[in-house]
Formats: C-alpha cells, structure tokens, sequence
C-alpha cells in the first residue's frame, strides 16, 4: 500500500482535469461516462421550480456555488490547507459552513487517516480517468471516501464510485471498501452516509456506459 505522507497531502488535481493514457492520449472522465444516462430527478427539480416562477439556472449557480465551498472547506480539513474564501459572497460562505456543521460532528466519532486527496488515476485497462476525493483509513479500515452536497443520493453516484473502486485497485491502491458521504447545503438537506454495497453490480453498469459512450463518439466521428 502507498505509505501516508507527512505533514499534509499534496493536491494531484485540479477542476476540469484532462486524463490522459499511457499513450498520451486522451480518455474520458468518470463524469463524463456517466453523462449518457438520464436523469429524471434533475428535470422535475427544474420544472417544479419553474412552476414556482424561480429561474433554475441562477438557483442552480447559488447551490453550486455553495456545494463547492462546502467541498473545498472539506478538502481542506484533510489536507490540512486553509480555505481560500475570497471568491464566494457572505451568503455563499455562511451556508457553506453552516452546511459543514453535519461534517464535523461526523469527524468526531470517526477516527480518518487519509492516505491521498484529489488523487487523479487513470485505468489502462478500461481507457477512462477520475479522481479520487480521500483514500483513508476509517476506524482502521482503508476506504474510498467521496463527497457530495446535495439533498439526495442516486444510484448514479454509486455507479461512479464503482469506477473510482476500480481506479483504485488497478494502479496499486488496494481497497475494497467505499461509502459517500453527502452534505447538505442546508439545514433541510441533512447529512447522510452511504457505504457501497455492490461493487460487481454497479461496476457492470459502469462498464457499460463506458462502452456506449466510446460507441457513440465513433460514431459521431463517422
């Protein structure tokens, strides 16, 4: 197993990562795979606050802008980093860190010792990329820790942790144990743990977006 570093861990990517092979060529991204599958719960959030004459887009853009603070305030509690504040408003950053308060409490009846953060892995064998938020230990365990905001998580997000599982155990990093944890971006919203259950099952549908995607793109370049 790689051995932990010291002091803090060092960022191996950054936002809008391009994977690339061994080749040099480039691959797609796990989020970028899973973009071929519908998302039913995505369009009636958007229409129901139509309905509700709010426009989704800026709605969205606030959510967002919160969601990723929220992520980065985490990030930076493992690598021990301080939080770069200066781009987001009062609001953002009073819901961000509001919405964190779940985080904490949780940090305190667990005992993470992470190993890597942000860690960009590419799969050979499967011609895809992503990155990996945490890959610690928990109470002793080693694990495949990710994050979400949000109010709710979908059985899309565990088919993307399948393939991060898969990155994982492919370039030397044995794991096989996996949970999300999924903050809220406000007090509603909650907190939730989910630990992944059915590696094979949803590595299958992974497998397959994965060969869909690669077949339509051939198809696109004629």
């Amino acid at each position: 197993m790689p051995e932990k570093r010291n002091n803090k861990l060092k960022k191996h990517a950054k936002a809008h990562t391009i994977y690339k092979n061994s080749d040099g060529m480039r691959v797609p991204g796990t989020t970028t795979i899973m973009s071929i599958l519908a998302k039913p719960a995505l369009i009636k959030w958007a229409n129901d606050l139509g309905l509700e004459g709010i426009e989704y887009t800026k709605y969205l853009d606030v959510l967002a802008d919160v969601g990723t603070l929220a992520h980065k305030i985490v990030e930076c509690y493992f690598t021990q980093e301080k939080v770069d504040y200066s781009n987001y408003s009062k609001n953002v950053i009073e819901k961000a860190e509001n919405c964190i308060k779940s985080f904490n409490a949780w940090t305190k009846s667990h005992t993470v010792d992470p190993i890597e953060n942000e860690l960009q892995l590419v799969s050979e064998q499967f011609q895809f990329g992503g990155t990996i938020d945490c890959y610690c230990k928990i109470n002793g365990e080693v694990y495949l820790l990710d994050f979400k905001t949000g109010k709710a998580l979908y059985d899309e997000q565990l088919i993307q942790l399948s393939a991060y599982m898969q990155l994982l155990n492919e370039n030397g990093y044995p794991c096989h144990k996996a949970k999300i944890l999924r903050i809220g971006r406000s007090e509603g919203e909650g907190f939730e743990e989910r630990e992944l259950t059915n590696f094979a099952r949803y590595w299958q549908i992974f497998d397959a977006c994965n060969k869909i995607y690669k077949l339509k793109k051939e198809i696109e370049r004629g």
